[in-house]
């Protein structure tokens, strides 16, 4: 068989998405106003909760989902609590939102933060929360909610990679307090950059809208739709309305959906159950082709609780087997099948945190996880015979390194 290609991800641009996009370009309205709320209300409904509040990329949606919390008392420098294994952007958020991360290892089996070690790094200055549903697999939120209402704390859920993931009944980011998607071009819903945040409190939703643009006085959503006017109709009488484009009531951020990103979005949301059911059906088939594997390559599993929100397939080289991740990965590469990297440890692994002080050896599983981690794509583009040559392909480089060093 001649060697297959598969890229790691992939973008679907619906005809809906191209007509609303040419509808913007034609009559030149392409900053964030009737898409981005059409958008965010159909965005809402679909993870259940009341309020959605778009912006400009999933890191600014983590960051303004903690900023939130300066409306209920916190300061600058206060601690949020997350997983040391994760997308950089997780840490970032939390530096960006004018706090200090306090990082927790991961279980190796779930890639998630591991609950028994939070409460070990709780003080007087922690404010939050921040679990990472990595992989598209739940975080233990019973714990983490157990936790956080023993100590007062905030929960934001980073759901970038977590959609269709269900928690015991839940909906992920509808679990928590708040809840932060990333919508960039990678993932199921994608509106090619953007981020989105959720929440069922209509207050939180306020302050969102307020801080995604410079921290505006007004953040009702009467005045987010009639923006161009400058007055609000709601917070003032007839006789003392107010400016609201020059009032600033808390720092603020510059992070807007335009229009062009919601009309992708929309797209998107209209074949969301397709595409989530095949990319979810390749992430089992994976995961079950892998079994085979198991003295060599590990997976994490779906519990009978949950649906994995399918994002991608991760797998972990174990120790002491007979070859290396770059090696495994030079040879998915040669094949045709694009393979990444897992995430690496933040505080440990990634260069600028050294400030924070924390060493090699802090977080054993997310440097391991780190250092021999690998993920490849499940979008809806892969067929059922790409997994079977990617299956193939690593059973056969199984075996030619069993050949080579037969002793381990």
């Amino acid at each position: 068989m001649a060697t297959m290609k598969i890229p790691f991800g992939t973008v679907s641009i619906t005809d809906k998405s191209k007509q609303l996009v040419q509808d913007c370009l034609d009559k030149g309205r392409i900053s964030s106003g009737r898409l981005v709320r059409k958008f965010e209300e159909k965005f809402a409904a679909l993870i259940g909760v009341k309020e959605a509040v778009a912006v400009s990329s999933g890191t600014d949606a983590d960051t303004l989902a903690l900023a939130v919390l300066y409306e209920l008392g916190a300061s600058r420098g206060d601690e949020i609590i997350v997983p040391a294994l994760s997308f950089v952007a997780t840490g970032n958020a939390v530096l960006h939102a004018g706090f200090t991360p306090v990082f927790v290892d991961v279980d190796r089996e779930t890639l998630n933060i591991d609950p028994s070690k939070i409460e070990n790094v709780i003080t007087k200055r922690t404010k939050a929360i921040m679990p990472v549903h990595l992989m598209g697999k739940p975080a233990p939120m019973d714990e983490i909610k157990t936790i956080a209402a023993k100590h007062n704390l905030f929960v934001a859920e980073d759901a970038a990679e977590a959609y269709g993931a269900v928690y015991k009944g839940q909906k992920i980011a509808g679990i928590g307090d708040i809840g932060a998607f990333s919508l960039y071009v990678a993932h199921i819903i994608t509106t090619g950059e953007g981020g989105i945040i959720v929440t069922d409190n209509e207050e939180y939703a306020e302050t969102l809208r307020s801080l995604r643009s410079h921290g505006r006085a007004c953040k009702c959503k009467q005045c987010i739709s009639n923006i161009s006017s400058g007055y609000c109709e709601k917070r003032f009488s007839d006789k003392e309305r107010g400016d609201i484009r020059f009032i600033f009531e808390r720092i603020g951020y510059s992070c807007k959906m335009n229009e062009l990103e919601a009309a992708l979005g929309l797209g998107n949301l209209d074949i969301y159950h397709e595409i989530l059911e095949k990319r979810h059906n390749n992430l089992l088939a994976m995961i079950e082709g892998f079994q085979q594997f198991s003295e060599y390559l590990w997976t994490f599993q779906e519990d009978a609780n949950e649906r994995i929100g399918p994002h991608a397939f991760p797998f972990v080289v174990k120790e002491g087997v007979p070859f290396t991740r770059d090696g495994l990965m030079l040879h998915l590469e040669k094949n045709g099948i694009d393979a990444r990297t897992l995430f690496s440890s933040i505080p440990t692994q990634c260069g600028g945190y050294e400030f924070l002080g924390y060493k090699p050896g802090d977080f054993p599983n997310a440097e391991y996880i780190g250092n021999n981690g690998i993920h490849i794509g499940v979008h809806q583009d892969v067929k059922e015979e790409n997994i079977s040559w990617f299956i193939d392909c690593v059973g056969k480089f199984i075996k030619e390194a069993e050949k080579r060093y037969p002793e381990k």
